[in-house]
């Protein structure tokens, strides 16, 4: 499995280095609205929709909501960023009550767990994150800016994965990820330490390590939240993985889940901290 795991992970990266440094801005974007789509038909199956008809209804349901969001940002113009910046604010709004059921679970699920609120869920949250991509990438340097948000989005996940299978004792939400644990949430929070220490030696003097840190602690947090919030919806349903597209990793939302809430946040943060 651990073979698997990282053998799945080099192509992954390699696929996202790819697209990131030979597209456009915009192709980027039109490229990845497919792969929201597919986290799309996976949170049909969470949601327990049967049969065929149904996630593709809900799949052009959430492709209508793509196209809106495009077309609102005038996409193929010049980006409406401030349509935008309100869509990821209201996103991060939305995760900060998500933190409450995952805190309330199971009691909590009554709120969220009727099939139209979580397919209401699915679509506003797999929406701004394609929103949250598309002001990133659009962004000086772009390319760049996603890969470190991706970074610190995926350090979180190694860290707290590699320290919890070593010194893993003490469960983190045991009702939601049995799995996780506060030592691997520390180690999450380390390697984002060593992260920031890392970028102070060639960032400008007016990025400074409390910059840094404003952003990224934030960021790996809410990070840590999408996976809580995926495992939460997986255990209601009695699912393992929300797929099997992935060999070592299970679905598209599993290996997401964390950037569906962490994206929204990191520009948020990224454009308040103006001369980052």
């Amino acid at each position: 499995m651990f073979k698997q795991r990282v053998i799945t992970a080099v192509f992954l990266i390699l696929g996202l280095l790819a697209l990131l440094f030979n597209l456009t801005p915009l192709a980027f974007s039109l490229v990845v609205a497919p792969i929201v789509l597919l986290a799309g038909w996976e949170w049909a199956n969470l949601m327990g929709l049967q049969g065929k008809r149904h996630k593709f209804a809900y799949l052009g349901l959430l492709a209508l909501g793509l196209a809106v969001a495009g077309f609102t940002l005038n996409l193929f113009g010049t980006l409406d960023m401030s349509l935008g910046q309100n869509l990821c604010l209201a996103a991060s709004v939305l995760w900060a009550v998500i933190f409450l059921w995952v805190q309330g679970y199971p009691s909590s699920a009554i709120l969220w767990s009727p099939r139209p609120i979580l397919g209401l869920l699915g679509l506003v949250l797999l929406s701004i994150t394609w929103v949250a991509i598309v002001l990133i990438i659009h962004q000086p340097h772009g390319a760049w800016l996603l890969l470190f948000a991706f970074a610190v989005v995926a350090l979180a996940d190694i860290g707290g994965y590699v320290a919890g299978n070593l010194f893993g004792k003490h469960k983190l939400a045991s009702l939601v990820s049995p799995g996780k644990t506060w030592e691997g949430f520390a180690g999450g929070i380390l390697l984002q330490c060593i992260l920031i220490a890392s970028m102070t030696s060639f960032m400008p003097e007016k990025i400074t390590t409390g910059m840094l840190l404003a952003l990224v602690i934030p960021v790996s947090l809410y990070s840590v939240l999408g996976d809580l919030f995926e495992s939460m919806v997986k255990r209601h349903g009695g699912v393992k993985d929300s797929g099997n597209l992935l060999p070592g990793h299970g679905g598209v939302l599993d290996r997401i889940d964390g950037l569906i809430a962490a994206l929204p946040l990191f520009i948020l943060l990224f454009l308040l901290l103006s001369p980052f």
